[in-house]
């Protein structure tokens, strides 16, 4: 019984040092990454695979604001007025019949997820994510983390940021994009490898459609990102 006891005593303690080391490692990218261009898990692993990966890493400005504009009516409309994680559409998705669900991610809970966190669904991982994704909304800008995410969201097999994939899609900076390619962009968010912008099908078309409505950059709800 007394070995027993310091054996899980001396786990528990193992457990402690670890989880205080991936937590000053998470603090210290944190605040590399405020100015820093950021990698991936995903990059580190085609990396770690010798795979390599292309991205283009370019600043918000670079970006034109409809393309911006338009990841966020796809992907997340309370940006701007979130604090890094949206309540309401978590509780809804957590008590809705299928479980969670993609739905209740915010930007800034899918840029920690892509930066520090493993693939994959789990309760743990998302209780980890949400608890990131807090810190973040309060250590980085609304422009910063959506620059961040617009430089390490994956557009295809290998293809990293809109810069990448504009240029791939597109022939043409990102800063180009008009708003009809600005929406299909953002439309291929979150299955990338499943809608290709170059032949969008029917379907594509519609949704495509729907961001192009609501993602006028001189929105008022789009205050935060200063990109007017």
């Amino acid at each position: 019984m007394v070995r027993r006891r310091f054996f899980f005593r001396r786990l528990a303690r193992g457990a402690g040092v670890v989880a205080l080391a991936l937590a000053s490692v998470f603090f210290v990218l944190v605040a590399l990454y405020a100015f820093a261009p950021p990698v991936s898990t995903l990059m580190l692993a085609r990396l770690i695979e010798g795979r390599g990966y292309e991205r283009i890493y370019v600043r918000l400005r670079d970006i034109a604001p409809v393309a911006a504009a338009s990841v966020i009516a796809s992907e997340d409309a309370r940006f701007c007025s979130n604090d890094g994680v949206d309540w309401g559409a978590l509780h809804e998705a957590l008590n809705g019949a299928e479980g969670p669900r993609r739905g209740a991610s915010t930007i800034t809970m899918q840029t920690a997820k892509n930066l520090f966190l493993w693939p994959g669904r789990s309760v743990i991982r998302k209780g980890v994510e949400i608890g990131m994704a807090l810190v973040l909304g309060k250590v980085w800008s609304k422009p910063r983390t959506i620059e961040i995410y617009l430089n390490i969201a994956e557009w295809g097999d290998g293809v990293f940021g809109a810069e990448a994939a504009s240029r791939a899609d597109f022939g043409k900076a990102a800063k180009e994009l008009s708003p009809r390619e600005a929406a299909l962009l953002a439309g291929a968010l979150p299955n990338p490898k499943l809608r290709d912008p170059r032949r969008p099908s029917r379907g594509y078309l519609r949704r495509a459609a729907t961001i192009a409505r609501l993602s006028s950059p001189d929105a008022d709800w789009l205050d935060c990102l200063q990109v007017k």
